[in-house]
């Protein structure tokens, strides 16, 4: 079963910045809660391109392997999620609001891990992740935003 989530936040400041800030990788600890990220193959700035993320609490967590297959700045960045734990895809988008102002998205669309147990659990967990997720994003803009 595949799971789909997508969250997006406006962010007060041009694309170019938000997708810089975004694209980070090795910044993203700063915004994005509980996860250590950084670029491998190429610096996770290419197509073929790697990227890993450690999620959890000190040694309690799971390492999320990425293989970028779209790279189109400042809009798009896709990944293949490729770890034993993770399958599925990810992006990044980032889309002109007008008047200075970006709309980020952030969408998963993820292979439940772990069977039955993982379906049962998606319910549950969802709102959680989504939490996460949102306020990853809240963070991100209130970093990168300008305000006037």
């Amino acid at each position: 079963m595949t799971a789909h989530l997508s969250v997006s936040v406006l962010v007060n400041a041009p694309v170019q910045e938000v997708w810089d800030a975004t694209t980070d990788w090795e910044r993203q600890s700063e915004w994005m809660l509980g996860t250590r990220v950084r670029g491998t193959l190429h610096g996770g700035r290419h197509v073929g391109g790697g990227i890993e993320a450690w999620t959890g609490i000190g040694p309690v967590g799971f390492l999320d392997t990425m293989v970028i297959t779209v790279w189109d700045p400042p809009h798009r960045c896709l990944v293949d999620h490729t770890g034993r734990l993770l399958k599925g895809t990810g992006a990044f988008e980032v889309a002109d609001a007008g008047a200075g102002v970006s709309r980020l998205t952030w969408t998963e669309d993820i292979e439940l891990p772990l069977g039955l147990l993982g379906r049962l659990g998606w319910p549950l967990t969802r709102p959680l992740v989504r939490l996460g997720i949102a306020r990853s994003l809240e963070k991100l803009a209130a970093a990168v935003s300008h305000t006037d």
